[in-house]
């Protein structure tokens, strides 16, 4: 009887770890998943080495939104780390380091204290689409992105506008390290 109870024991054991097994292979390929910030194209916003957590729930049924960051994947087999600045019509050009999108100038907070730091201006180059893409909008089906490391990102300037089917989702929660725990805008 005991052998037989040692058994039910180890099967119900197995069967917890298969189903918790199962459930975190699930939640990681169609909710949520962790990714690891490489570089520092995103400064002063995200660090090097910052861990996040990558929402796709939005992604997979929802429409990119301005001003979000998301993770996708980069022509050089890489994902990217990004903030979205341009959607499908949008105009965008930049002027005297101030954005504007449709002919409209944007305020950018996420860049407050990056340009305090400044003394060469500015952050950001003037440009237009037409400069960087060969077009006057974004097209149809993509976003225009920039790091918010303006002079040190590899983004839509050189790599052009990226398939809105290649975002895995977006980002904003920082769980690593402790110290800068929290929701970044």
């Amino acid at each position: 009887m005991n052998e037989k109870k040692t058994k039910n024991e180890t099967w119900e054991w197995i069967k917890a770890l298969l189903i918790a097994f199962g459930l975190a292979a699930i939640i990681r390929l169609f909710l949520f998943t962790p990714i690891v910030v490489d570089g520092i194209s995103m400064m002063p916003t995200l660090s090097d080495g910052d861990r996040m957590v990558v929402n796709k729930i939005g992604y997979t049924i929802g429409k990119p939104k301005r001003f979000d960051i998301v993770v996708f994947h980069a022509p050089e087999q890489k994902d990217y780390i990004k903030r979205i600045i341009g959607l499908p019509g949008d105009e965008v050009e930049y002027i005297d380091d101030v954005l504007y999108i449709n002919g409209n100038a944007y305020e950018e907070p996420y860049l407050d204290k990056y340009k305090e730091e400044v003394t060469d201006r500015p952050l950001t180059e003037d440009f237009s689409l037409e400069d960087k893409i060969q077009s006057k909008t974004v097209p149809e089906g993509y976003i225009f992105v920039l790091g918010d490391n303006r002079r040190k990102s590899k983004d839509s300037r050189h790599i052009g506008v990226i398939a809105i089917d290649e975002i895995i989702g977006n980002t904003n929660i920082v769980f690593w390290p402790i110290k800068d725990f929290g929701i970044v805008d």
